[in-house]
């Protein structure tokens, strides 16, 4: 009696341990399938009625041309969220002018307004074709890399999938944009071609026409990919240079405009009415001249210090 009771004993405790294995097996099992499932079909977080509708100006056709302008500005941030800044600023700009500075009430909305069409210009106009650049300067590394590979016996296709892989963004995006385009059967000429209507740069169009020759005519591409990288990482160590000498006079062109400004809003702020014979006829004459000046300062100063390499 008593060996049949250790038996069913020892049974009893194995089917525990068997069964907990089991159930552990489990559970580790299911929690690896529901994180592929979410994987496969992600779920959408709960949004605000906000975002819902900063998603859907996002994806309207009004967006588009301001989708294409932060692109190219390389600033990261969706169409909804920029004018959210923007809408944002008109209101601190304003609460500012009004409680700080002691500008009248509908003065300091025009001014907060102006201001905030005035940052948006000048976005735009100092921001432009940052993406370009950037993409620029990559380039030596995928020339660099292009060589490696032909040096190694690999086709320029494969040498484009090993840079799509390697270089990061946004030179990076394109190219894995072209490696997919290859993979699907599009011809290399084509897949180039459609990168280049998002980038006219001269060296992205020496680096194509490079690419398109050496496939069509043969030659050592290696030495050729080789040369070019050397040589764009020439320019972009020059581009550094005259950007590193002309730091002192491009910071100046900010500071000169906006000085002479906070200047005369402190003084405001320090003497009540200061600014209110600036509202009169010669008034007004005067404070034409001045903010024409400022711009003409500005504008000057950064053709003078804007170099083409």
């Amino acid at each position: 009696m008593t060996i049949a009771v250790s038996i069913l004993y020892s049974l009893a405790v194995l089917s525990f341990l068997l069964f907990l294995y089991a159930f552990l097996g489990y559970r580790s099992a299911k929690k690896e399938w529901k994180q592929r499932v979410k994987t496969w079909y992600p779920e959408d977080a709960r949004k605000s009625f906000i975002s819902s509708i900063g998603d859907r100006f996002d994806a309207s056709e009004q967006a588009q041309p301001l989708s294409d302008k932060l692109r190219n500005a390389n600033v990261k941030l969706l169409p909804s969220e920029y004018i959210g800044i923007l809408i944002l600023g008109v209101l601190v700009s304003f609460v500012m002018f009004a409680s700080i500075f002691n500008v009248p009430t509908g003065l300091s909305f025009v001014i907060s307004v102006a201001l905030m069409l005035a940052a948006h210009f000048f976005l735009f106009l100092l921001r432009k074709n940052k993406y370009e650049e950037r993409f620029n300067n990559q380039l030596s590394e995928v020339c660099q890399i292009l060589g490696n590979s032909a040096r190694s016996g690999l086709t320029i296709n494969q040498g484009i999938e090993i840079a799509a892989r390697e270089v990061a963004a946004p030179a990076g995006d394109e190219f894995r944009r072209i490696a997919n385009e290859l993979r699907l059967g599009v011809p290399l000429e084509t897949a180039l071609r459609s990168i280049q209507k998002r980038n006219k740069s001269r060296e992205f169009n020496l680096f194509i026409a490079t690419i398109l020759i050496q496939k069509k005519t043969g030659g050592n591409l290696a030495v050729t990919m080789e040369t070019m990288a050397t040589t764009l990482e020439d320019r972009k160590v020059l581009h550094q240079t005259i950007q590193t000498m002309t730091s002192e006079q491009r910071y100046t062109s900010f500071i000169i405009p906006i000085l002479p400004v906070v200047l005369l809003l402190l003084m405001n702020n320090i003497v009540e009415g200061f600014i209110d014979p600036l509202w009169t006829g010669p008034g007004l004459i005067i404070l034409v001249i001045f903010i024409s000046a400022l711009v003409l300062s500005f504008f000057l100063i950064r053709k003078i210090t804007t170099i083409r390499v």
